[in-house]
């Protein structure tokens, strides 16, 4: 995957460096397959709750996006672990990779108490948001026993991160394979077998990622890994570098945590305007997710390559690959947005079966608010793509507090702006549209639209050429 001189996704061509494509995509394939098995885990948890009813569906709209930026907020330093490993690699100091993963899983084990906490205070989180007591139920059976469990996935991030940084790409995606074929076993006995309902679908996945977790462990401490990175002799907990990894990871955490709670916002608005939008509103995001998540995978492939590339000392080249890695995430979410259009008639129904007056509103709700889901995916492309390639770099700080200002001060405004009508809504004063589901889908690909310009501005600017980890990192 490197060249002599130490650069990833190299080849000499007349004797000059030339980004390798066929490696950046033997690379990023098992990301890409690793993270379209993340979206099937989606729909198949979509599936089995779509089974219990639409308001069960309505609920799990209301609360994902919100539990979502929970665990990414607080995951933070999971991502951090990636950047940490793949300039450690790239430096050939093995051993300081391995412990970066150890780090992460320390830091992951240290959120427990807040879960808890957060599980505690459900009903509190929820209350601001007006749903009605039936979707308000449902969606707290979900999320208390998500919470408990919510740690377990921060872990596997941490460790798939070390085998994303090194290379090891199969790994991450042997460890998602068995968390999703967990997951089918898992939410039927529990949601069915031992009827449980929407909480069964939380245990159902808790006990999915512990699966994939237990394996992921297991090689990190295999001989393989123990002879090349002394992977058994680095797991004492070293704060200092648990506090390096968190200048990085917490912004990153904050950034995507930004983002989606942006999302959740706009989804309880949609929630408020009825069952079959919000229905239609979570199928949509779930489809969403067969574009956006293998494009994550591309994006992922710019961290470990950008990272390696400063690890060896080559910021040129850092640039030159992640150049290459944007420009194939912003192509493949391009085509993924053609399959979306083209597929979505016949891919609505197999979620929501028009069996009832307002599942066949979910369906039609659906396949208008494909328009806009469709045209802003190429940006999101430029998004995942510029993003990945500064955290490679360690430059994260920006990145957040400009998602975090396009969300909270234009992304949600304008939702709140396009979604209510007269007399309805959350903040007095705003102008209201009253577009509904159609209206927080405009205003979702607007935000998509300016953020993916912004990165790529941020990646192109350079500034990130002068950012350096502290030593030891």
């Amino acid at each position: 995957m490197t060249d002599a001189s130490g650069r990833p996704a190299c080849r000499l061509r007349h004797g000059r460096p030339h980004v390798d494509w066929r490696a950046i995509a033997r690379f990023a394939a098992p990301l890409m397959a690793t993270n379209a098995i993340q979206a099937l885990l989606n729909l198949t948890d979509t599936w089995f709750i779509g089974r219990l009813s639409t308001d069960a569906l309505a609920a799990m709209g209301a609360i994902y996006w919100v539990m979502t930026c929970a665990i990414l907020v607080l995951g933070g330093v999971g991502f951090a672990v990636q950047t940490f490993v793949a300039q450690a690699f790239g430096s050939r100091r093995r051993a300081r990779a391995s412990q970066a993963a150890w780090c992460g899983l320390w830091s992951a084990l240290a959120t427990w108490p807040v879960f808890l906490l957060l599980a505690w205070a459900g009903p509190s989180v929820l209350a601001p948001f007006h749903l009605t007591p039936a979707i308000e139920r449902l969606a707290l059976e979900y999320w208390e026993p998500r919470m408990w469990g919510a740690p377990l996935g921060l872990a596997t991030w941490a460790l798939t991160g070390f085998f994303t940084g090194v290379g090891a790409t199969r790994t991450t995606f042997a460890v998602a394979s068995v968390t999703v074929i967990a997951n089918v076993p898992a939410n039927e006995y529990f949601m069915f077998g031992l009827d449980l309902g929407m909480a069964g679908a939380a245990w159902g996945t808790n006990a999915a990622q512990l699966a994939g977790l237990l394996l992921a462990l297991a090689v990190l401490l295999s001989p393989g890994h123990r002879r090349e990175f002394r992977a058994h002799l680095t797991w004492r907990p070293d704060f200092g570098q648990i506090l390096r990894q968190l200048r990085i990871g917490l912004p990153v955490g904050v950034m995507y945590g930004a983002d989606v709670l942006g999302v959740a916002l706009f989804q309880l608005m949609i929630a408020q305007t009825g069952n079959s939008a919000a229905a239609a509103t979570q199928v949509v995001i779930m489809l969403t997710s067969l574009a956006y998540l293998p494009a994550i995978g591309i994006a992922s492939a710019g961290t470990t390559f950008v990272g390696q590339s400063i690890g060896a000392g080559d910021r040129e080249w850092a640039r030159h690959v992640g150049n290459a890695v944007i420009a194939i995430c912003l192509g493949f979410m391009a085509c993924m947005a053609m399959l979306i259009l083209a597929g979505g008639r016949w891919l609505l129904p197999v979620f929501v079966p028009p069996i009832d007056a307002a599942a066949r509103e979910a369906v039609a709700v659906g396949l208008l608010v494909l328009w806009p889901a469709a045209a802003y995916q190429a940006f999101d492309g430029l998004y995942f793509g510029s993003a990945s390639a500064l955290r490679g770099a360690g430059d994260t700080r920006v990145p957040a507090i400009t998602a975090l200002l396009l969300s909270w001060f234009f992304f949600v405004p304008l939702a709140h702006t396009l979604v209510f009508a007269r007399g309805q809504g959350w903040i007095d004063g705003l102008p209201q549209a009253g577009l509904g589901a159609l209206g927080g889908w405009l205003a979702l690909m607007s935000y998509a639209m300016l953020l993916g310009l912004v990165m790529l501005a941020r990646w192109r600017s350079g500034r990130w050429r002068a950012l350096t980890l502290a030593p030891g990192s």
